[in-house]
Order: C-alpha cells, then sequence, then structure tokens
C-alpha cells in the first residue's frame, strides 16, 4: 500500500472510533433517564462511577476526533507536496 493510503487510513479511524463513542456514551445517557427526565441509577456509588467514566469517555472520544483530524490535515499537505513534486518533475522534461 502506498504511504498516503496508510496515513488516510491512520486518520479515519480514530475519528469514526471518537465519533462512535461520542454515539454511544449519549445514547446510554438516554437510555438511563426516566420519564421525568432524571437519570436514574441503582445506588450513589454507580452514579458517581458512571459519571465518572462517562466524563473520561467524552475526553477521550475527543482527542481521538482531533488526532484523526490532525492526521487528516497531514495527509492532505503531503498529498498537496507530492502532486507539487510530480508537476516539476514533468515541467522538467
Amino acid at each position: 500500500m502506498d504511504e498516503l493510503t496508510v496515513q488516510l487510513i491512520i486518520a479515519i479511524i480514530p475519528i469514526v472510533i471518537g465519533v462512535a463513542l461520542l454515539y454511544w456514551i449519549g445514547r446510554r445517557k438516554f437510555y438511563r433517564r426516566s420519564i421525568t427526565g432524571a437519570e436514574g441509577f441503582s445506588s450513589y456509588e454507580s452514579s458517581v462511577i458512571i459519571r465518572f467514566i462517562v466524563r473520561i469517555g467524552k475526553w477521550l472520544a475527543y482527542i481521538l476526533i482531533i488526532i484523526g483530524l490532525v492526521f487528516l490535515w497531514s495527509h492532505s499537505q503531503m498529498k498537496k507536496e507530492k502532486e507539487k513534486e510530480s508537476v516539476e518533475v514533468q515541467e522538467v522534461r
């Protein structure tokens, strides 16, 4: 595989994982809610632990999305450089 293709795959994977993680966390939070809109937990301890894990999960998802976007930007810069080099080589001939 080409270096650009590998970098594009490396860019897309964390973005997809981050978005899926945010979706999963939101879906779980939605289904924890009662008819009145309050979240239901079996105990105080589970409430604290679950909210902490959700907060860490959201931060992790945002970090993954940012990493993916940085790799995507890097991929586009490398692609521009490669196209520029190929145009320069064609002009020399």
